[in-house]
């Protein structure tokens, strides 16, 4: 069993920064690719990143690619969503998630993923 917790959302104005955080316990989250996925009020959840168990392979939804960087770092069971030049459109509950499945560049589907966290709100205020 493993249980991740998200921190590091809040209200941010537009074009500002958030770093998300998603620790892991229970269980080393080092040999796993993991994901960060999204899910607006009315909007299905949609992936934004994902990140290889080495961290040598990245994948980024187009509407966050050069804004946002995920990222890992093994010794702390942790993986890391750095987001930067936010937008309104970026308001969502955030989700990290453990991928049970071997990584696919061209396949990133939350039915991949087993354990997720709580989620975490951002809200980007115009």
């Amino acid at each position: 069993q493993v249980q991740l917790v998200e921190s590091g959302g809040g209200l941010v104005q537009a074009g500002g920064s958030l770093r998300l955080s998603c620790a892991a316990s229970g269980r080393t989250l080092s040999r796993y690719n993991m994901g960060w996925f999204r899910q607006a009020p009315g909007k299905e959840r949609e992936i934004v990143a994902a990140i290889s168990w080495s961290g040598s392979n990245t994948y980024y939804t187009d509407s966050v690619k050069g804004r946002f960087t995920i990222s890992r770092d093994n010794a702390k069971n942790t993986v890391y969503l750095q987001m930067n030049s936010l937008k309104p459109e970026d308001t969502a509950v955030y989700y990290c998630a453990r991928r049970k499945s071997p990584w696919n560049s061209g396949s990133h589907h939350s039915y991949e993923y087993d354990y997720w966290g709580q989620g975490t709100q951002v809200t980007v205020s115009s």
